[in-house]
């Protein structure tokens, strides 16, 4: 017989499929997988950080508009971005999935897949997890860990009034291509044939919003060198980042809203020009990097987004004392959009 489902498989054949996929380990895991739990042996002069983040099928994701490789990816991209927004060097991750028993081994196979290849491509260590069968959707949840030098942390509640505000890369991609998703037929998207419809810039997108690529080197040499008095990721959208940063801080905000760097795609789904900003700040999933830099580390900062292989920083806006969060647009001031929330209510 040959199984087709994970049901059909197994708790200990799939932690098999996994172990058998997972890199070898540096000199920083002492266990990995197989035993009952990890050991990871602490650096020297460092502090661990430790995030955790999860995906929810029918919540995060939709097998219409995504892979399950690209499932995978993601679910370790945005643990490793929020590391990244910390100024923290990743080291290893643990993965834990619900699985339905009637879910493919050849769609697990693939999770995990592109769970690993992010992990190859960041230096992470894979050293354990748990299984469970889910009566439900599927839900993949990652636990991973990074280190940092003490006085290198990079804090929400760090900056200060007159503070500039930059953001990394563009904004707005990763929503505009569920956005374009969504409206696309989905028998045609699962088959790979509307894609060819879509314009570069709103493929770009899609990639975006499928497989996000965590800012982790930008935000480790900002840590590094001190550059930034505080930072948060776009995971939520623009907006609330910026709310998250500046209660932390307890300081205010002006965003010129012109100068957001805007994904191309932005236009291409929106035709409404006025509601193209609200999309930009409310539209989460960039997983870019905002940060509160000094004017006296402007240089250091700037040299350093400078560097080869960095994505561009753009100047949006500056901290105030006075505590109103305001965006000016077209010649107008108004106060910032609340941006995404899990659990808003609907309607």
């Amino acid at each position: 017989m040959t199984e087709r489902t994970v049901g059909e498989l197994g708790e200990a054949r799939l932690i098999a499929r996994i172990r058998d996929r997972v890199p070898p380990y540096g000199p920083s895991v002492v266990l990995g997988v197989g035993d009952d739990a990890a050991v990871i042996s602490p650096e020297p002069r460092r502090l661990s950080v430790v995030t955790t983040d999860a995906l929810v099928e029918g919540v995060h994701f939709e097998w219409r508009l995504t892979t399950a490789r690209d499932v995978g990816a993601k679910a370790l991209a945005v643990n490793l971005s929020d590391l990244a927004a910390m100024g923290a060097a990743p080291l290893a991750a643990v993965l834990s999935l619900g699985l339905p028993e009637s879910l493919e081994i050849e769609r697990f196979d693939a999770v995990v897949e592109g769970l690993i290849d992010v992990a190859r491509r960041y230096g992470v260590a894979v050293v354990g997890g748990n299984i469970t069968r889910s009566p439900g959707p599927m839900f993949i949840d990652v636990t991973a860990f990074g280190s940092v030098h003490p006085r290198r942390v990079l804090r929400r509640s760090g900056a200060r009034p007159g503070d500039e505000l930059y953001v990394s890369g563009t904004v707005g991609g990763a929503a505009a291509g569920l956005r374009w998703l969504l409206g696309a037929d989905a028998a045609r998207v699962r088959a790979g044939e509307q894609e060819a419809d879509g314009s570069n810039a709103v493929m770009d997108a899609v990639a975006r919003y499928r497989q996000p690529e965590p800012r982790v080197r930008l935000g480790m040499l900002v840590g590094r060198n001190r550059a930034a008095s505080a930072c948060v990721d776009l995971s939520d959208g623009l907006a609330d980042a910026i709310r998250q940063l500046t209660a932390a801080s307890q300081v205010g905000a002006r965003i010129e809203g012109g100068a957001i760097p805007v994904h191309p795609s932005v236009a291409e789904v929106e035709p409404d020009v006025e509601r193209r900003l609200d999309l930009v700040l409310s539209g989460g999933e960039d997983y870019e990097l905002l940060f509160a830099v000094p004017r006296r580390r402007r240089r250091t900062f700037l040299a350093l987004s400078r560097l080869a292989s960095l994505p561009p920083v753009t100047r949006i806006g500056e901290l105030t004392a006075s505590p109103d969060l305001v965006v000016r647009r077209q010649g107008h001031e108004a106060a910032l959009p609340r941006g995404f929330a899990h659990f808003a209510p609907v309607g």
